[in-house]
């Protein structure tokens, strides 16, 4: 479903400066660090959506890990960066970035884990490129993530999942953690998205693993 413009958005967005990045530069590639100030673990969501995710990681883990949160969608991140300005979170920033770039605003190594919520699964497989867990956007993940860096994966999507599976066996990443039905496994430590609340009410079961980049 296409999202209704809101023309007054990108003009709220300058109320959060202190959260929400628009567009930024090669300005910030290595020194994502001094602009938390801090060097805890970075760990970068693509694709945040309203910030339910983000925003549960960053409160729960407020002194262990900075959080950035990538979202294209301006009408999208301002409800993730209300929830970011209520909680307080210093640790979590917002960008309005398109993650095909990924590669300009992150030095190699810089980020320590990466996770991927529900993202749109292409279903043609002439779009199979377009898929965040397809090896060219592998490629990427593998520069900006740190050796022994993570990949942390979930979807309702089960022949996306499958696919997923398939690239990152392929490109030589380590599995843990595989599960076709999160919320009956013993994973404890999660935290629903949007689309996983409303998936999981009416039954899907959510699949889930963690990619491991070791070095080559």
């Amino acid at each position: 479903m296409r999202l209704r413009k809101k023309p007054w958005i990108a003009e709220a967005l300058t109320g959060f400066k202190n959260i929400v990045l628009q567009n930024p530069g090669e300005e910030l590639k290595g020194k994502w660090a001094d602009l938390f100030g801090n060097h805890l673990p970075l760990h970068v969501e693509l694709g945040t959506g309203r910030g339910n995710f983000i925003t549960g990681m960053g409160e729960r883990y407020q002194d262990k890990a900075n959080f950035i949160g990538i979202e294209a969608q301006k009408d999208v991140l301002y409800n993730a960066a209300l929830k970011a300005r209520e909680k307080e979170l210093s640790n979590v920033r917002l960008l309005v970035f398109n993650v095909n770039d990924l590669l300009t605003i992150f030095a190699p190594g810089e980020i320590d884990r990466l996770y991927i919520n529900f993202c749109d699964p292409w279903h043609k497989n002439r779009h199979a490129k377009r898929r965040l867990t397809h090896a060219g956007f592998l490629e990427k993940y593998r520069t900006v993530l740190k050796p022994g860096g993570q990949l942390w994966f979930k979807t309702d999507n089960r022949p996306l999942f499958d696919f997923s599976l398939e690239q990152f066996s392929q490109f030589g990443l380590t599995l843990d953690n595989i599960t076709y039905d999160l919320h009956k496994s013993d994973f404890a430590d999660n935290i629903m998205t949007e689309y996983e609340t409303r998936f999981s009410m009416l039954g899907q079961p959510i699949c889930r693993c963690e990619a491991t980049f070791m070095l080559v």
